[in-house]
């Protein structure tokens, strides 16, 4: 049923609960995985600086976490990293790889705080792709 599996990562909890089903997913199916970070640029697009380089570090490190989660399944997982709109690589990957599925995490906002950040990237993956998207988390995800 599936193959080829997204997951964007941005080392948050929810994002790791993501990585693990989607790992599930791809043992179940035997599909590879494709660990996805985006680096989010803002500002001229001349205006790389100490912050940016930052941020790359951190998304390698996320992804670094998903392929040893892939390691300890044995699923096969490719990393990227990309540099933009979140939810529009997001979407721009999934197609590029030919994914036959994305899964993502969300943090689960609502009322005040969900209108104050105009809606998750999560929500707008979902609204601008056609690919299937599994949504893992919500509200109190990963409390234990």
């Amino acid at each position: 049923m599936y193959d080829r599996i997204l997951v964007p990562t941005d080392r948050s909890d929810h994002s790791g609960l993501a990585a693990a089903h989607a790992m599930d997913l791809a043992e179940e199916f035997g599909a590879s995985v494709h660990a996805l970070f985006v680096v989010e640029q803002a500002g001229p697009s001349g205006h790389w600086d100490f912050a940016v380089e930052k941020r790359e570090a951190l998304g390698e490190a996320a992804l670094d976490a998903v392929v040893a989660l892939g390691a300890e399944r044995d699923v096969h997982v490719e990393r990227h990293l990309r540099r933009g709109m979140p939810s529009e690589e997001i979407v721009d990957a999934a197609a590029d790889y030919d994914v036959d599925l994305i899964v993502m995490g969300t943090q689960g906002r609502t009322g005040f705080s969900r209108i104050a950040t105009a809606g998750s990237t999560t929500e707008r993956v979902v609204r601008l792709t056609a690919i299937p998207t599994l949504v893992v988390g919500g509200a109190g995800a990963g409390d234990a």
